[in-house]
């Protein structure tokens, strides 16, 4: 096995932020402090074993708070990685659910989950005056991971995309080069008429403007250049609906297989039929 050397090449304060140890750390000690008679009774080494390895193995998102889920990238994934789990029969046996279904799916797993992001999710699959329609889990799943795990990310491209729409030279553009500038310039004008998006190729100079600066997670500029290149103008939903699609995305994020694997699951198979 060939050791990942990559992680001696960081500073102590990179490797904790990139890993979040001090987040875990503080969590781990807050639930042993509120706990304590429960988790001093079989020892505190133990206890912080267990704790690790629950987050190693992407178990410890299970019921928690909706602040701690989406705290750090790996809660996010992880709790995605559950949510397929517990649900994938859903999909197999072919169900269609609606959104507030899908919803309290998630509230089983995360009692506190909120209604808005479902929505969001949802708004990717299905128009704005459609959000009642019936959805596969294949559908929603992979709308709702990249809705979740980059949240922030969307935002900011949202915000992007509505001043392009408007004519207006977002400011996410750091250093803009004479070829995005000269762009900007000659499209400025036209985001106004009836054509529906903007112009896919000046939407990409400014995304990787803003990616330059971003200090949560993003797709990769090679992923979504690949996106946005299909065609001349895109919408703001579209350009989503896109990296849905995307299986280098989904394999970055790590949390779903692709997705003529979604179904699969042998291992659990195997229970379903035992019991």
């Amino acid at each position: 096995m060939k050791m990942n050397t990559e992680r001696f090449t960081l500073t102590t304060e990179d490797y904790l932020a990139e890993s979040s140890a001090l987040f875990y750390l503080n969590d781990a000690v807050t639930q042993l402090l509120e706990h304590r008679e429960e988790y001093t009774q079989f020892g505190i080494v133990r206890y912080f074993a267990e704790y690790f390895t629950s987050v190693k193995n992407g178990n410890h998102v299970l019921f928690r708070e909706f602040s701690y889920i989406k705290a750090t990238a790996h809660n996010r994934a992880s709790f995605i990685h559950i949510f397929w789990k517990c649900f994938r029969q859903i999909g197999k046996n072919g169900d269609l659910l609606t959104v507030l279904e899908y919803s309290s799916l998630l509230q089983l797993l995360c009692p506190d989950f909120p209604a808005d992001v479902v929505q969001s999710a949802t708004r990717i699959v299905l128009a704005d005056d459609a959000l009642d329609s019936l959805m596969s889990l294949s559908d929603f799943i992979y709308s709702f991971q990249i809705q979740f795990y980059y949240e922030e990310f969307l935002e900011s491209v949202l915000v992007i995309y509505e001043d392009l729409l408007e004519g207006k030279n977002p400011n996410t553009v750091i250093v803009p080069t004479s070829t995005s500038t000269e762009l900007l310039s000659s499209t400025a004008s036209e985001e106004m008429d009836t054509q529906e998006g903007v112009d896919s190729s000046v939407f990409l100079e400014c995304i990787k403007g803003l990616c330059e600066r971003f200090k949560h997670k993003h797709p990769s500029i090679s992923a979504i250049s690949e996106v946005l290149e299909i065609n001349p103008r895109v919408s703001y939903y579209s350009f989503l609906s896109s990296l849905t699609k995307h299986e280098g995305i989904s394999q970055d994020i790590g949390a779903l297989p692709n997705r003529s694997d979604l179904l699969v699951d042998p291992e659990m198979d195997q229970e379903l039929e035992r019991l």
